[in-house]
């Protein structure tokens, strides 16, 4: 790490040249990345990665620069640079207490990714790829991808803060292709966790590979999907990711504080059905999104978003704070420190209800399950969204039946989160990568069994 006087250093040399406030944030961090096709390793890749980022603001205005040259010169060099840039008030006298607060780690880790031989997390590969290709003679291509990283980071600002984190991940992701009859379709599915190599004792890996294999094979000979408005019931897991993409980021600051959400305005307001409680937590051990800290220093917590379909919060980083009179939900979040940090969520889910899944099922006469959803596209602005379904079936007199493909779900996400009227009790969590301003970070989605009474549904034709 770099030491605390060259630290305090710099934040004072960004102060003496034009900021308010200043903010270094250091990174340290190690990739293992290894991808797995027809039964061989196709690449292996290990990489470190150190820098320093150095942020300034003045008011509402704030600039950011990093580099990966760590010498005193060029750092202090960087910091001047910043200050400049604010450049209006100049605060020659600074003086400030680093409050170096040791938090609990909530997040523990028993195997690093460096204590881990390559060849064992090559056989966790192999026994996905046997797992997948041989669930059915339909599977003619599988794909598996490994990656874990290990993430030490400083922050230290102007106002005190110097806090550290260290994050370890790993997420392995299973892609399977069925053919059958100049069809083909593609299942997926790719568990992760705030985990050393131990995630693998928590993971079935078999069932997990099995699982994208059954969904690319269900759908090869699946029949169109009908088209058109009807009730849907979206499944639990990643079924979550229309509740992020559509509404989670119309909640963060980078779009609230500049007026561009449907949200902005509203805290105190109904904005969902009754039933829809919703949290965004980077507390939760060991999952995906969670951290002890944001990348501002701020320590985390579990934020209430929608309580019982009122707003009562938003997702809210350091600038976007000043922007909005209100103070951070350590939200903060970025890739690397390459990319200065805003706001984001981390695990973010809609709390369970009170109803089984098999009810839902039952009392939905005509309808599409959406068992396993796919990628879409938001714009936040709006909230309109557009969600292809991976894996979907039927709903005939309260039953699943038939599966069928190319279902596409559309609509608006704070219209939808006002049609849901159904919530069930089987809540979980799925994971994925999200991508914004500050770049692409892990973030947990997840719901109950929901089911929305009416939504446009696209097909396709066979």
């Amino acid at each position: 790490m770099i030491s605390k006087a060259l630290i305090q250093d710099i934040i004072g040399t960004v102060l003496k040249h034009g900021g308010d406030f200043a903010e270094v944030f250091f990174e340290k961090r190690y990739d293992n990345k290894f991808q797995l096709k027809d039964g061989k390793l196709e690449s292996a890749s290990s990489g470190t990665t150190l820098g320093i980022g150095i942020r300034g603001f003045l008011g509402n205005k704030a600039i950011y620069a990093y580099t990966n040259i760590l010498n005193r010169e060029n750092l202090l060099s960087v910091a001047k640079r910043v200050g400049e840039a604010l450049g209006e008030i100049k605060i020659l006298e600074h003086t400030f207490n680093f409050d170096d607060t040791k938090l609990k780690n909530k997040h523990i880790v028993y195997f690093y990714p460096k204590d881990i031989e390559k060849n064992e997390k090559v056989d966790v590969m192999k026994r996905a790829y046997y797992a997948a290709k041989n669930f059915s003679n339909l599977i003619k291509q599988v794909h598996i991808m490994y990656w874990d990283y290990d993430q030490e980071i400083l922050v230290a600002n102007s106002e005190g803060t110097w806090a550290e984190d260290r994050r370890v991940r790993t997420r392995l992701m299973i892609s399977a292709i069925a053919e059958h009859n100049g069809n083909m379709e593609r299942g997926f599915y790719g568990p992760g966790a705030g985990m050393g190599f131990e995630f693998f004792n928590r993971l079935n890996v078999e069932e997990a590979a099995k699982r994208a294999a059954r969904i690319a094979a269900r759908m090869v000979d699946a029949d169109p999907a009908p088209a058109g408005k009807m009730p849907v019931v979206i499944s639990n897991e990643f079924g979550g990711v229309i509740f992020h993409e559509a509404v989670g980021h119309a909640l963060e600051a980078t779009s609230v504080a500049k007026g561009a959400s449907v949200f902005a305005g509203k805290l105190g307001q109904k904005v969902a059905a009754e039933c829809v409680s919703a949290v965004d937590d980077a507390t939760i051990p060991n999952a995906w999104g969670s951290a002890n800290i944001d990348d501002e220093g701020t320590p985390t917590r579990r934020n209430i978003l929608i309580d019982k379909g009122i707003l009562v919060g938003y997702l809210i980083d350091k600038l976007g704070g000043r922007r909005m009179g209100m103070e951070s939900t350590g939200s903060a979040r970025r890739q690397d420190y390459t990319f200065a940090p805003t706001s984001r969520m981390s695990n973010t889910f809609i709390l369970p209800g009170n109803y089984y899944p098999e009810e839902i099922i039952a009392a939905t006469e005509y309808g599409l399950y959406a068992k396993t959803m796919g990628g879409g596209s938001v714009i936040p602005g709006t909230g309109e969204f557009n969600f292809a379904v991976m894996e979907a079936y039927l709903i005939e007199n309260g039953k699943i039946t038939k599966p069928v493909k190319g279902a596409t779900l559309i609509g608006k996400g704070y219209e939808i989160i006002q049609k849901i009227d159904m919530v069930g009790n089987d809540i979980d969590r799925g994971q994925g990568m999200c991508g914004s301003l500050s770049g692409a970070i892990p973030a947990d989605v997840g719901q109950p069994t929901i089911r929305v009474s009416e939504i446009t549904v696209g097909g396709r034709n066979k």
